[in-house]
């Protein structure tokens, strides 16, 4: 099979699979086709992805330790609505494909899936998801890559730590992160002099979300617990 590419750089997946040995297999070959992959064992793992990584495609095995795929799926969605999302699982009736389908997937696969059916769906797949045929749908929108924040008011650059903390709380479950979550995310100490520093961060991120068309508290603080996003953002 013929290496895959977007229009110049490597599509990214992300492969969420329990079972270890079938992880390495699927990552393995996906690798071979010249992908760039990165494979996890459970959702939770998602939270601790590099915050440069952005999958263009997440394969998900939905009976997965603690929260499942189809939760996965739908936290997904939410922060990224151009996402692909496959789902590869054992649960083949009429009735679990129609669940998948209203949680976000994409396409729905039995297990067991031939790597060549895998491949060629994700290829399919992404022929329909170039950036060029997608129009962003929320207010705001973060590219990673580049650390530019587009907002109603026009694109406005971050620094690597606004950045990071963004991306970390968009991607966290109801978009919040106990503080010392947000300490490790932005390799901060653990103690007063961390939390000052995170305190200072989130006020200067503040201020720059509402001068740009945020509202009044777009990220809120919860008292004894952490930081909350309270606004749209969407991840590219």
């Amino acid at each position: 099979m013929a290496t895959v590419l977007t229009s110049v750089t490597p599509l990214k997946l992300l492969v969420v699979e329990d079972h270890l040995a079938l992880l390495d297999v699927t990552v393995e070959t996906l690798a071979a086709e010249g992908y760039d992959v990165i494979g996890i064992s459970s959702a939770e793992a998602v939270d601790e992805l590099p915050a440069h990584f952005v999958a263009d495609i997440a394969v998900l095995d939905l009976n997965l330790p603690g929260e499942d795929g189809l939760s996965l799926a739908r936290r997904l969605r939410q922060i990224q609505p151009r996402i692909g999302i496959i789902m590869v699982t054992a649960r083949h009736t009429l009735a679990h494909k129609l669940v998948g389908y209203e949680h976000g997937a994409d396409i729905y696969l039995t297990k067991p899936t031939a790597p060549e059916e895998l491949c060629a769906t994700i290829q399919a797949l992404a022929q329909r998801l170039l950036p060029s045929e997608i129009e962003p749908s929320a207010a705001f929108t973060l590219d990673m890559a580049t650390k530019l924040l587009t907002t109603p008011h026009g694109d406005i650059a971050l620094r690597d730590s606004e950045a990071v903390l963004l991306y970390a709380l968009a991607l966290a479950p109801d978009h919040t992160l106990a503080s010392w979550q947000a300490l490790e995310k932005l390799n901060k100490p653990m103690d007063e002099k961390g939390k000052a520093q995170l305190e200072v961060l989130v006020s200067r991120l503040r201020k720059k979300l509402v001068d740009n068309g945020a509202s009044a508290i777009p990220i809120r603080a919860l008292r004894g617990i952490g930081y909350r996003l309270c606004v749209p953002l969407i991840i590219n």
